[in-house]
């Protein structure tokens, strides 16, 4: 049975090289759909249900896509809805989902001894966000044995609490689950509540913090970081870590005073706790929504300010080349600089002595203007379907469904079916990025050639 599954897929990644039409950012916007249909299919198999929450296609479809598309969004409670295999297929999922159809792919043809070709090097750089294709299957190899270590020493700290509560054999499994979920950034938990019962828990608490902001970061920035460590100025940081680095800590940081600001006297989140819980839960609700979708305090109990902040912090996201969904700390970063540089009256934008090429500028615009037109178009069309709800609530589920976070105000469950599928598309759109999805429909089409004169327009 293992070996005609191997050969089936080995056959399926055969076609897709063939099929040499297809760019990087088609082939990946197809893995991914494929992907999520077949999780769909397996989480409506009887044997992946409980039986004490029907289950219906919309449902299924939803799951597999929040699991795939590494958000947390969820229509019916992973703990109780699903059976162990039902648990397993989700995790399987996340993880396919979290470190690429396409990575996968690739992992299997080398443990089957077929070279990489060089269009499937540049898919491969494609969707994880590389700077060169020169050493990428070798990265490739670095990525995989990186999160492997990670995800099993979060696993092993996990495991400490789990198993004083839930006993060794299921205490070994719920850790391997919330690791995987947590550097995944998908923020799939057994508790219905997510992390909530833990909220003072350092040994809950810190590893999934931890795990959640390695996932975000990107592979390049972490193996960067790693052998600046380790070799000093013989391997600088580039400006790529630098920029990534530095923008995640300020948004840890701000957030983590805001949110601890407008929340320590609010009874129903962070007022009642311990001094050291209530600076311990601040930092995790600064943390998560940068895109893991955890959440140790009821976001629907969050003052307004707090709420909004959330909103801003998803839409940005993690980094390019993680796990993480958002417009991408990156593009955050450019679009401030941008901002700044025209501020001074200036028309380049330099970050830590070096110049930033224009077309990445405009790059970053795109993509935020996308992102924002995306989910106006959706929270338009969400107060159509579901008009039962606040205008902001349905914000809220947009900018976290696209942001593939998986926070929520507490009206998944009850959205309707047309509700239900604009998530969906959300979803996926998020972790595709929707400058990727863009490029899906368009790149193989000719370009133009040719060159109107320019003409100056009025701004502001």
């Amino acid at each position: 049975m293992k070996i005609s599954r191997r050969v089936g897929l080995l056959d399926t990644l055969e076609f897709f090289r063939r099929h040499r039409s297809l760019s990087p950012a088609q082939l990946i916007s197809i893995s991914f759909a494929a992907t999520i249909f077949i999780g769909a299919m397996l989480l409506m198999l009887p044997m992946a249900h409980s039986g004490t929450t029907p289950i219906t296609l919309v449902d299924a479809l939803f799951t597999s896509t929040s699991a795939v598309c590494v958000t947390g969004l969820i229509v019916v409670d992973t703990g109780t809805a699903f059976s162990d295999f039902g648990k397993w297929v989700i995790l399987l999922l996340i993880q396919a989902g979290g470190l690429g159809i396409m990575t996968l792919g690739t992992i299997l043809a080398l443990a089957s001894g077929r070279r990489i070709g060089f269009q499937e090097r540049m898919r491969l750089q494609a969707q994880i966000n590389s700077l060169h294709v020169g050493g990428i299957v070798n990265l490739i190899r670095r990525i995989v044995v990186f999160v492997v270590v990670t995800e099993l020493v979060g696993a092993f700290l996990l495991f400490l609490r789990f198993s004083q509560i839930e006993g060794a054999g299921r205490g070994l499994f719920y850790a391997i689950f919330h690791s995987i979920s947590a550097f995944n950034n998908a923020g799939f938990a057994f508790y219905a509540d997510s992390i909530s019962s833990f909220v003072s828990d350092p040994i809950i608490n810190i590893p999934i913090m931890m795990l959640i902001i390695l996932g975000g970061l990107g592979f390049s920035v972490v193996f960067n970081g790693l052998g600046h460590m380790r070799r000093g100025r013989l391997a600088p940081l580039t400006l790529h870590s630098k920029i990534v680095l530095t923008t995640t800590f300020f948004l840890i940081l701000s957030g983590f005073i805001l949110i601890a600001l407008f929340e320590w006297t609010n009874v129903n989140t962070l007022g009642n706790l311990s001094v050291g819980g209530k600076l311990m839960a601040a930092l995790f609700q600064s943390i998560s929504p940068r895109t893991a979708g955890f959440n140790s305090v009821d976001y629907a109990a969050m003052r307004g300010p707090t709420q909004m902040l959330t909103v801003l912090l998803m839409f940005i996201g993690g980094s390019p080349g993680s796990t993480a969904g958002g417009i991408k700390t990156v593009t955050f970063f450019l679009l401030i600089g941008s901002a700044w540089t025209i501020s001074k009256g200036e028309d380049v934008v330099n970050a830590f002595g070096r110049r930033i090429e224009f077309e990445l500028v405009v790059k970053a615009g795109v993509i935020a203007l996308f992102g924002v037109m995306i989910s106006g178009a959706a929270v338009t069309v969400l107060a159509m379907t579901d008009p039962q709800f606040e205008l902001f609530a349905l914000v809220f589920e947009a900018i976290s469904a696209i942001g593939t976070v998986g926070l929520s105000l507490g009206i998944t469950p009850e959205l309707s079916t047309p509700g239900k599928l604009i998530i969906i598309i959300l979803m996926y759109l998020g972790r595709l990025g929707a400058l990727t999805f863009a490029l899906a429909l368009v790149e193989n089409r000719k370009a133009r050639t040719i060159t109107y004169p320019a003409e100056n327009v009025v701004l502001g």
